[in-house]
């Protein structure tokens, strides 16, 4: 049985809700051979792993660009919210991006609890890209990324608990490689986390002062980790082992990539104005304006696609996930508490969260605080 999925805004509104990645489907009218089904599904799989190591590079670089007295929580979110989104995409995402034959009421469009294959599920009958199985872990990697892009916009002054309870509940129009679905859907909750949150202590007075992150060599793994991930992430979503097209989203990739590296350095040495919006590791800026703008590029500079369709896509998740984001993390501001304590952010939220006393040279830099 092929999954094709089903659109109304009751689904829309629970796809943005939990997080889920709705890509192009890849269900070719015509047979594979077994041999490339083997192969496509192989290429699935290898872009799967891809995606997992961004997990890794999102570690690397949010703990190189903050404060050593905060690593061990920085370690422990990306952890847990890879283990979070994989838990909760298995448990309801995956049934609300392929209904199947049935729904639990017309305007929701939800096909239960859990994953089962079928008995064609592990069959080119399924798809002629990819197993069921291979579908539900690609899938799944890139919803637990939607809320790893809020873990580092957030950093060094949001309790862990509440966090946590955020990462659950959070998790015609074309979009490739979650350009909307991913990244600005989660630049748009990391917006609402650091306007709730505020700025960290220190942050902001007569002029932005920079808070420097403890290892720049950290930082600079992570990119070329996510740099690598990069490749499984928008290469997978080809949803086949295509060779013409794999290879063009290679290329795509690795220049968009250098391009976006040159235009930073070249806006950072034009320009040093502040929104006073305190994001740490530039969440907001890299995935939030630049998924939208991957968005529209596509209606502007490909024939086959509507500007005006593209923008309402961008405005109606923007408009949707921001709003409940903000009212997420209101609601966790009002109930158990967002931000943690002023001493507990001084003293490093390794100590105050976790228990974990933080390097030396981390502390050193605390007493001098």
């Amino acid at each position: 049985m092929k999954h094709t999925p089903r659109r109304s805004f009751g689904r829309l509104f629970l796809l943005a809700l939990f997080g889920v990645v709705l890509l192009p489907h890849a269900a070719l009218a015509q047979d594979v051979s077994d041999e490339m089904f083997a192969v496509n599904n192989t290429w699935m799989l290898v872009a799967t792993f891809l995606v997992f190591i961004m997990h890794l590079g999102f570690a690397c670089l949010e703990s190189g660009l903050t404060q050593a007295k905060n690593a061990v929580n920085i370690l422990f979110k990306n952890t847990g919210v890879v283990s979070i989104g994989l838990v909760t995409y298995a448990f309801v995402g995956f049934n609300l991006m392929y209904p199947g034959d049935f729904s639990l009421g017309q305007f929701f469009g939800f096909a239960g609890f859990g994953i089962d294959a079928g008995a064609e599920g592990v069959t080119s009958a399924y798809n002629p890209g990819y197993t069921y199985w291979t579908d539900f872990i690609f899938q799944a990697m890139f919803a637990a990324t939607a809320a790893t892009i809020v873990s580092g916009a957030v950093a060094e002054r949001i309790k862990l608990n509440s966090f946590l309870i955020f990462t659950t509940i959070y998790m015609g129009f074309y979009d490739f490689a979650g350009s909307t679905l991913v990244h600005s859907v989660g630049g748009w909750g990391a917006l609402a986390g650091i306007i709730i949150l505020g700025p960290r202590l220190g942050k902001y007075g007569a002029h932005a002062k920079p808070i420097a992150g403890h290892s720049m060599p950290l930082a600079t793994i992570g990119v070329f980790l996510l740099w690598l991930g990069w490749f499984g992430f928008n290469g997978g979503s080809v949803l086949s082992a295509d060779p013409g097209l794999v290879s063009l989203v290679f290329v795509t990739t690795s220049l968009a990539a250098a391009a976006g590296v040159i235009g930073a350095m070249l806006t950072s040495c034009a320009l040093h104005r502040s929104a006073k919006l305190d994001d740490p590791v530039g969440a907001v800026s890299v995935h939030l304006v630049c998924g939208i703008w991957g968005t529209l590029a596509v209606g502007i500079f490909s024939a086959d696609h509507s500007f005006v369709t593209q923008l309402i896509g961008v405005l109606a998740y923007g408009a949707f996930t921001f709003a409940a984001a903000l009212l997420i993390f209101f609601a966790l501001h009002k109930s158990l508490g967002l931000r943690v304590s002023e001493e507990e952010e001084r003293m490093g939220l390794d100590v105050g969260e976790h228990g974990m006393e933080p390097t030396a040279g981390s502390r050193s830099r605390t007493r001098r605080r």
